[in-house]
C-alpha cells in the first residue's frame, strides 16, 4: 500500500499562502501527500520550518514512513559520540516531522505515534549516556569499571516516568527520568567516586539531550521524580531509592511506579529493581484508601494551576482541567492501585491497556473503559495538534477565534463542530471521573437554602464554649447574623465547616460569646474571615486562641518592624532551651500568628496591600535571620562550625525585594568563604563543599519541612549559578567569577532585587559591596535592552495569561513592569538601591520613558490585585473564582466602583504597559526593531 491509499485525515492549510508555498516544493509527489504537506506546514509554523529545513529526505522518505523512521534510528548508534548531539538532533527533526504528518493524516493510530516518538526518546538517551561514560571510563574514573563495561553503562540505569515510560510520550513532551546506579558493583570504598561519576554522566546527558542549539533540541529532561529531589544528587543509588520508597513513599509515588520502565543502560539491573519495588507500588490489600489520596493530589493540582473553574474552552487546559487527560489518567491507575496488588493482569503501564485490563477484571464497566478510551485518545490526538503549531509544551486549547480555526483546520474540521465535541467530551469525561473520586461532593449547582439546620445546631451545643444554658441563648441570638453571612460565602458548605471547626476549637466560657455579642467588629472579623479567606479561616479553626490578641486590643496596632519581630522570636525561642525540634515547631507558630494578623489587617483594610508586602517580607527575613544560626549551632554539633568565614543568604525575588504576598516562597542563594580551610573540625568533619551544602539543606529543611505545626515557606534556590543542577551552596570565590564572566543579563536584573539577609556582617558586607561593584551602571543599554526583550517574549510565550486577574505575568503586566524597571536599576550605577522608582526614573532620564508615574501607579494597581487574590485563593483568574465576598474585598481594596471598572482599568493598564515598554526597549537598542 502506499502511502497517499492510507490516508483517513486530511488537515487545511490555515495560511493558504504559506501551504501553496511548500505544496509546490514537492512537484515529483502525488496530490494527496503534496495536500498533506500543504496542511501541515500551513497551519503549524513549526512543521513548515521542518519541511523546509527536510525538504530532499522527506520527498523520499514520505514513501515508506516506517522504513524511514527505522533508518533514522539505525543510524544513530554507529555515530561518531564526538558528534552525537548534532546526529541526536537531526533524527529528532525527521521523526518529529514524519511524526506529525503521519499522526496528522491519520496513517498510524496514535498509539504507534506515540510508541514511536517513545522508542526514539529511548533510544536518544541511551546513546547519550554511554557517550557521556565512555570517556570517564576510559580515564578509570568508574572504580572497577572498564569501556568493556560500556553496554551494561557500569551499572546505571534510567527509568522513564510517566508517558515516556508508558510508551505514550506527547508530540511535544518532555521526559521524566529517574537516574540509579547498582551499588552492589562498587566496593564501599569506592561507592561515594562511583557516585560521582554517574551524576556526571548523568549531567552530561541531560545536556546533550536538552540544550537548544542551533539544531534545535532533542528532549527537554526532567530529573525531579527521583526520591526527595531538593536534596539528592541527579544519580542515585539503587539501594538507596529502595530505602526511600519503603521508608517515605507516597501514594502519587506508588502511582508513578506504575508507569516506570527501564529504557537505557544497565536493562537488567533496572528491572530488578523495579521487581524489588513492587510490594511498594502493589499492595497485598484492597487499596480504597488510594481514592482519598488521587482525590487530594487532583484537588491539589487544580488549587495550584488555578484550574478548578467550569469547563469554559478558550485556555481550557486538555491535560490537567477538568475532564482533560489527568483525570482519566488518575481514574485509570488509581482503579489499578486498588486492586492491582491482587490481580497481576492490572500491572500494565499505558492508560489505555489499564483501562482494557480493568474492563475485562470487572472493576470498570466495559463501556466506560470504551468511552474513556475513545475520549482519551480524542484528547491526547487534540493536545498533538495544539503542541504541532509552535513546538510548545503546552496543554492548553486556544484563547481566541481565530487560534481555533487553527486547530479546526489541523484536524480537518469546522471550529464550530470541534468546539461542540470538545465541550461534550470533557463534560462527559469530568462527569464520570468526579463521581468516582468525590461521589459525596455536591455538585456546583446544588443550592442551601438552609445552612444552619437542627442538626448542625445540635452537634454545636455539645462544643464546650455552647453547653451552658446561657452560651446556647447568646449563639440563638447570633443565628440569624450567622446565617446571613455565611449564605454570602463562595461556597457556603466550606464557609460552614470552617466556622464549625472554630467553634469546636473554643475554649469553655461565656465570656468570649458575650464579646460577639457586644462586639459586633469581632463578630465581623470571625465571619469575614471564614467568608473570604480559605487560608486564614483555616488558621482561625485551629488555633482559636489568637482571638485573646484581638481582644486585648494590640491585634490591630501598628506593625512593630523587623528588629523587633526578631526580639520578639528569640525571646520566645529561648524558653525552649537546646530542644531544637521544639524551636523549630514554636517558630512555626509564632510565624502563623504573625502572618494571620498581616492577613486579617490586610482584608479588614487597616493596611494596604503594599503595606502588607512590607510586612510580610520582614516577617520571612526575621525567621530567616533567626533561624540559620540556630541551624548552624546545631549543625557544628555533628561536624564542627562553619569552616573559614560561613556562609551568609542573600534573599532574591520577593523577598530581597521587600515585597512578598501571602503565598510568596523564599528566592535563596547560600555563599560561603571557606577562606582556604579543607574540612570542618568535629566529630564529624566534613569537606568544605559538602560541609555547606548539607548545612543549606538543613536550612532548608528547617524552613520548608512539615512538621506538627505545618512548614514556614517553600524554598525555592533556581536562582543561585547554574540554576537547580549546580550545588545548592556557591563558594564565594565561584559567585564572584561566575556573575563577572558567566552570569545572563537577567540573573544581573535579578541582583537588582537581591539582598543578604542573614550571615556574618563581614561576609554580609563582602557580598553587598560586590554587588553594588557589579552593578555600577557600566553595561550597554543597547545589549541589556536586547536580551531583556527576548527574556519577554520567552516569558510571554511560556507563561500566557490565564484571565484577566491574573496580573502578575505577560505583556505589560506587572513582571513586566518589574523587569522594565529592573533594567533601568541596572543602567543606573544604583543597583538594589534604585528600586521600582528608581529605576523607572533612569529609564526617563534617558528619554526611553515619558511618564514614569503611569507605571508606577499601574504597578501599585497590579499589586493589590495579586495581594488581594492570593489572600483569597492561590490562583484568581477571574471573578469567577472570587465569589461575591472575594470580589467586594477587591473593589474595596483597588478603590473601583465595580468589577467592569477594575477589568478596564487592567485591560487599558496592560495595552498601555506594553506598548510603553515595547517603545522604552527599542529606544534603549536605538530604534533597531
Amino acid at each position: 500500500m502506499t502511502t497517499s491509499s492510507r490516508l483517513t485525515l486530511m488537515p487545511r492549510a490555515y495560511h493558504a499562502q504559506r501551504g501553496a508555498e511548500l505544496r509546490e516544493m514537492f512537484p515529483q509527489l502525488d496530490t494527496d501527500l503534496r495536500d498533506l504537506i500543504a496542511g501541515a506546514g500551513g497551519s503549524a509554523p513549526y512543521l513548515a520550518g521542518l519541511i523546509q529545513a527536510e525538504a530532499e529526505w522527506l520527498t523520499e522518505a514520505i514513501a515508506a514512513p516506517e522504513a524511514a523512521i527505522d533508518a533514522v534510528m539505525a543510524d544513530i548508534p554507529e555515530a561518531d559520540p564526538a558528534q552525537i548531539g548534532s546526529v541526536l538532533r537531526r533524527g529528532k527533526r525527521r521523526v518529529a516531522l514524519m511524526l506529525a504528518l503521519m499522526d496528522l493524516g491519520g496513517v498510524w493510530p496514535l498509539h504507534e505515534v506515540t510508541g514511536r516518538l517513545t522508542r526514539f526518546a529511548a533510544l536518544a538517551c541511551d546513546v547519550a549516556l554511554k557517550a557521556a561514560l565512555a570517556p570517564l571510563l576510559r580515564r578509570g574514573k568508574v572504580p572497577g569499571q572498564s569501556e568493556d563495561d560500556l553496554p551494561s553503562a557500569a551499572g546505571m540505569v534510567i527509568l522513564a516516568m510517566g508517558k515516556m515510560g508508558a510508551g505514550e510520550l506527547n508530540y511535544s513532551s518532555d521526559i521524566d527520568l529517574i537516574c540509579l546506579f547498582d551499588q552492589d558493583r562498587f566496593d564501599p570504598d569506592t561507592y561515594l567516586d562511583a557516585r560521582s561519576a554517574f551524576v556526571k554522566a548523568t549531567r552530561t546527558m541531560s545536556r546533550t539531550l536538552s540544550d537548544a542549539t542551533g539544531e534545535g533540541y532533542v528532549f527537554r529532561t526532567d530529573l525531579r521524580l527521583r526520591p526527595d529531589p531538593s536534596v539528592t544528587p541527579v544519580c542515585l543509588a539503587m539501594e538507596t531509592a529502595e530505602t526511600y520508597y519503603e521508608s517515605l513513599g507516597r501514594t502519587w509515588e506508588r502511582a508513578a511506579y506504575i508507569k516506570a520502565h527501564p529504557v537505557a543502560g544497565d536493562l537488567e539491573a533496572g528491572a530488578r529493581f523495579l521487581a524489588a519495588l513492587k510490594p511498594f507500588v502493589w499492595r497485598k490489600h484492597l487499596d480504597f484508601a488510594a481514592i482519598e489520596d488521587a482525590h487530594n493530589m487532583r484537588l491539589a493540582i487544580r488549587e495550584h494551576k488555578g484550574l478548578g473553574g467550569p469547563i469554559t474552552l478558550p485556555g481550557h487546559n486538555m491535560k490537567l482541567g477538568r475532564g482533560g487527560i489527568r483525570e482519566i489518567e488518575f481514574y485509570t491507575q488509581t482503579r489499578q492501585l486498588i486492586a492491582g496488588g491482587r490481580d497481576p493482569s492490572l500491572r500494565v503501564r499505558g492508560t489505555c491497556e489499564g483501562l482494557k485490563q480493568l474492563a475485562l477484571a470487572g472493576w470498570v464497566p466495559e463501556d466506560l473503559s470504551a468511552t474513556l478510551t475513545d475520549h482519551y485518545i480524542f484528547h491526547r490526538t487534540v493536545e498533538h495538534r495544539v503542541q504541532m503549531v509552535q513546538d510548545a509544551q503546552t496543554h492548553n486549547l486556544p484563547a481566541t477565534d481565530a487560534e481555533f480555526d487553527r486547530l479546526a483546520c489541523m484536524m480537518g474540521r469546522e471550529a464550530a463542530a470541534l468546539k461542540s465535541e470538545l465541550r461534550a467530551r470533557l463534560t462527559d469525561v469530568h462527569a464520570a471521573t468526579e463521581g468516582f473520586f468525590a461521589p459525596d461532593t455536591p455538585s456546583e449547582d446544588d443550592a442551601t437554602p438552609e445552612l444552619l439546620t437542627e442538626e448542625v445546631i445540635s452537634r454545636w451545643t455539645g462544643y464546650p464554649a455552647l453547653r451552658t444554658d446561657r452560651a446556647r441563648t447568646i449563639l440563638s441570638r447570633l443565628l440569624p447574623e450567622l446565617e446571613n453571612r455565611l449564605a454570602k460565602a463562595d461556597r457556603p458548605p466550606e464557609a460552614l465547616l470552617a466556622l464549625d471547626g472554630f467553634l469546636a476549637g473554643l475554649p469553655a466560657g461565656v465570656q468570649l460569646l458575650s464579646l460577639f455579642e457586644a462586639n459586633p467588629q469581632l463578630i465581623d472579623l470571625v465571619l469575614d474571615v471564614v467568608s473570604i479567606s480559605s487560608d486564614l479561616a483555616t488558621y482561625l479553626s485551629r488555633n482559636a486562641q489568637v482571638l485573646d490578641a484581638v481582644i486585648g486590643g494590640d491585634f490591630f496596632a501598628e506593625w512593630p518592624g523587623q528588629e523587633a519581630l526578631e526580639a520578639s522570636l528569640l525571646q520566645m525561642l529561648g524558653r525552649f532551651g537546646e530542644d531544637y525540634e521544639a524551636r523549630l515547631d514554636a517558630a512555626r507558630r509564632w510565624q502563623k500568628e504573625w502572618h494571620f494578623r498581616i492577613g486579617v489587617q490586610l482584608l479588614r483594610s487597616v493596611i494596604t496591600a503594599q503595606e502588607a508586602g512590607a510586612q510580610y517580607a520582614d516577617l520571612a527575613r526575621a525567621v530567616v535571620h533567626v533561624l540559620w544560626p540556630i541551624v548552624q549551632q546545631e549543625f557544628a554539633r555533628r561536624h564542627g562550625p562553619a569552616p573559614g568565614r560561613g556562609a551568609v543568604i542573600l534573599g532574591m525575588g520577593a523577598v530581597g525585594a521587600r515585597q512578598m504576598n501571602s503565598r510568596s516562597d523564599l528566592d535563596l542563594i547560600v555563599i560561603y568563604d571557606a577562606e582556604g580551610q579543607d574540612t570542618s573540625e568535629g566529630k564529624r568533619p566534613l569537606a568544605t563543599r559538602p560541609y555547606f551544602a548539607r548545612l543549606t539543606q538543613a536550612m532548608i529543611t528547617a524552613i520548608s519541612a512539615p512538621m506538627s505545626e505545618g512548614r514556614l515557606y517553600e524554598v525555592d534556590m533556581r536562582l543561585r549559578p547554574s540554576g537547580s543542577q549546580g550545588p545548592v551552596a556557591t563558594s564565594w570565590n565561584s559567585f564572584r567569577t561566575y556573575q563577572q564572566t558567566e552570569a545572563w543579563t537577567w540573573e544581573h536584573l535579578a541582583l537588582t532585587r537581591a539582598d543578604v539577609i542573614a550571615g556574618p556582617e563581614d561576609l554580609s558586607q563582602d557580598v553587598r559591596a560586590f554587588r553594588d561593584a557589579l552593578l555600577c551602571g557600566t553595561a550597554d543599554p543597547a545589549e541589556v535592552a536586547k536580551d531583556v526583550a527576548q527574556m519577554r517574549a520567552r516569558i510571554a510565550s511560556a507563561k500566557p495569561s490565564s484571565g484577566w486577574l491574573d496580573v502578575k505575568a505577560g505583556p505589560g503586566r506587572m513582571q513586566d513592569i518589574d523587569l522594565f524597571a529592573q533594567t533601568g536599576a541596572l543602567l543606573t550605577g544604583q543597583g538594589a538601591r534604585a528600586g521600582l522608582a528608581g529605576g523607572l526614573a533612569e529609564l526617563a532620564r534617558r528619554g526611553v520613558l515619558e511618564a514614569p508615574e503611569d507605571l508606577t501607579r499601574l504597578h501599585d494597581l497590579y499589586w493589590t490585585v495579586l495581594v488581594g487574590g492570593r489572600l483569597l485563593s492561590s490562583a484568581v483568574a477571574d471573578a469567577e473564582g472570587l465569589g461575591r465576598s472575594g470580589c467586594a474585598l477587591l473593589l474595596r481594596m483597588t478603590g473601583m466602583a465595580s468589577l467592569d471598572e477594575l477589568r478596564a482599568a487592567l485591560t487599558e493598564g496592560q495595552q498601555m504597559a506594553d506598548r510603553v515598554i515595547s517603545d522604552g526597549l527599542n529606544g534603549l537598542r536605538g530604534g533597531d526593531d
